[in-house]
């Protein structure tokens, strides 16, 4: 799993994580713990581009849900993009497509991260 740091305009730093391959009941485990400490010890602003990930199943939507609810325990954004074709077709039948921020490119992923939360 490729792992980048991304400086914000705002000076926030956004991680961009890319994992690869599938994503389900044997590697999204893994996958959440990496979240979980990118979010815990770098940054609450999270990418994550699905571009080299072609199958994912209900364990690796709920690493993303997970992922998706820590970020937001600390103010944080968590975006995902470039969703493979095959795994993009889960996310709809399920209606994850409307739960979380989806982007066609990381690029456009990052232009909004990190939004601000007006209190």
């Amino acid at each position: 799993m490729e792992q980048t740091i991304h400086q914000a305009q705002d000076g926030k730093t956004v991680i961009v994580l890319t994992p690869t391959g599938r994503l389900d009941i044997t590697t999204a485990w893994q996958f959440r713990l990496k979240l979980q400490d990118c979010i815990s010890k770098i940054s609450p602003h999270v990418v994550v581009n699905l571009g080299q990930v072609n199958f994912i199943d209900s364990s690796g939507l709920t690493s993303l849900v997970a992922g998706m609810r820590d970020a937001d325990k600390v103010s944080g954004s968590f975006r995902i993009c470039n969703v493979h074709p095959e795994a993009r077709l889960v996310f709809e039948v399920t209606m994850m497509d409307s739960v979380f921020e989806i982007f066609e490119t990381e690029d456009e992923a990052l232009e909004g991260v990190p939004r601000e939360i007006m209190t």
